[in-house]
């Protein structure tokens, strides 16, 4: 077993025959590691604190109605991500059109961005203006890219950041753009700049078919996301491995330099299970508050520095069907708290049972314990509906029903300490030869599903 770290390799502990392995979450990370060492006949066993499998990447269901957290398109470019799904799904794999666009007062634009649509959309005096910032931004770049608003600003202009990119990102993330490492998005964003959308536009760009943000179609399971997973569980136990729900990691145990057990809160009391390999995929912060012996101060320090974003799915069923053909529209719309809108009947209509009606999941990002997060479940399918009627996308009278689903720690957010900080932690855990972090939150870093998956299959 192999992991990456920080600034290169790391030692670690190889597998030998017979070596039992405890995986620490259920998520794409985790179930991945799992169903490949359980293929290869290694014991495992698989702890989860929810009662679902999935992580982020779960199919929530309510009343027969499938919903995503968060949009989840089946999209890569590492051929062994592409054939575990295509091994796991098989028949249930399908081909879905994409379609986003942006709501920005009152107006569409697409997404990603296409010069011609934006410019044409923002209106001539706009377009001009946009024009002059994007070559003032190409004569006198800011020779510093250390934040978002920097990164940005250098490829598309201020006054197409603050359009386009501030107000939207910002309700992401809960912070000032000033604040959010570049890295995110050189991460999110990359290959794009406004010269490379205009080229995209026309045949200038034989290329631009490469560019990973532009791709027009992806594949999705029949089901959700949530299908993969379970499916995948599903094999794992099938071949003899164990994935227990509801079991929440409080104690990992060290001795001498090695992890030698982990224990568990569950339904039927405390649990321990010795290994001689984990996985680890629970945010860091939670795992240095589990190891024991207790890190040194400065370990832990650094490790309650590290800072997570949550947010909440309103799921709306709406008495019409064909509301909008997009699967998902980024609301940078001023003055409503929605970030994000999703269509799940243009994501599979076997997630919605009722033809005639269409379930819609508005995504509200918050912290843990703010207005938002602490607002009951009737306060949110009220506003949810308010603000679809503000936005003019639909009649607040044919939303006959609603649910609510939160997700803590759904992104680990790059302000300016996260780097060091994640540095000193990784100084501590990375020299513990049978501990492999893997994963988004595992790592510390926003991968995209398939990169989560990927992480596990070099641990």
């Amino acid at each position: 077993m192999t992991t990456e770290q920080l600034d290169g390799r790391r030692a670690v502990a190889p597998l030998r025959p017979g070596d039992r392995v405890v995986i620490i979450g259920a998520g794409p990370g985790g179930l991945t590691a799992a169903y490949l060492l359980a293929k290869q006949h290694v014991a495992v066993t698989v702890f989860e604190a929810d009662d679902v499998v999935g992580g982020l990447a779960r199919t929530a269901q309510y009343k027969g109605y499938r919903f995503d957290m968060g949009g989840h398109r089946f999209f890569t470019k590492i051929p062994p991500v592409e054939a575990l799904w295509h091994e796991i799904l098989g028949p249930e794999f399908i081909s879905v059109p994409r379609l986003s666009r942006i709501h920005y007062n009152g107006k569409f634009f697409d997404y990603p961005l296409k010069a011609s649509n934006a410019l044409r959309g923002l209106g001539l005096w706009n377009a001009f203006r946009i024009a002059l910032s994007y070559l003032d931004a190409r004569l006198r770049p800011s020779l510093v890219e250390e934040t978002f608003e920097q990164w940005v600003s250098n490829r598309f202009g201020r006054r197409l950041y603050r359009i386009f990119f501030k107000t939207y990102t910002e309700k992401v993330w809960g912070i000032p753009c000033s604040e959010i490492r570049a890295e995110w998005a050189a991460q999110r964003i990359q290959g794009l700049s406004l010269a490379r959308a205009i080229l995209s536009a026309t045949s200038l760009n034989k290329r631009s078919t490469n560019v990973k943000s532009l791709i027009h179609q992806f594949q999705y399971p029949r089901l959700g996301p949530g299908q993969m997973w379970e499916l995948t569980r599903d094999r794992v136990e099938t071949m003899g491995g164990a994935v227990l729900l509801g079991h929440t990691v409080t104690a990992i145990e060290e001795c001498h330099g090695r992890v030698i057990a982990v224990r568990a809160r569950t339904p039927a009391g405390e649990r321990r299970v010795e290994a001689e390999h984990f996985i680890c995929t629970m945010p860091i912060r939670s795992l240095v508050r589990a190891l024991e012996p207790a890190p040194p101060c400065r370990i832990r320090a650094a490790a309650e520095a590290l800072r997570y974003r949550d947010f909440l799915v309103v799921a709306l069923v709406i008495q019409q069907a064909n509301l909008f053909p997009d699967n998902w529209i980024y609301i940078h719309t001023p003055g409503v708290k929605v970030g994000r809108i999703q269509n799940f009947n243009n994501w599979s209509r076997a997630m919605v049972p009722d033809p005639e009606k269409t379930c819609l999941g508005l995504e509200y990002f918050c912290f843990k314990g703010d207005a938002l997060w602490t607002s009951s479940d009737a306060d949110l399918i009220a506003l949810a509906t308010r603000e679809l009627q503000q936005l003019g996308l639909v009649d607040p009278r044919r939303v006959v029903d609603g649910t609510v689903v939160r997700m803590p720690k759904a992104y680990p957010i790059y302000d300016g300490a996260y780097r060091e900080c994640l540095r000193c932690v990784r100084s501590y855990v990375d020299p513990i030869p049978n501990l492999h972090l893997v994963g988004r939150n595992g790592m510390h870093k926003y991968n995209n599903q398939d990169h989560s998956m990927l992480t596990a299959m070099m641990s």
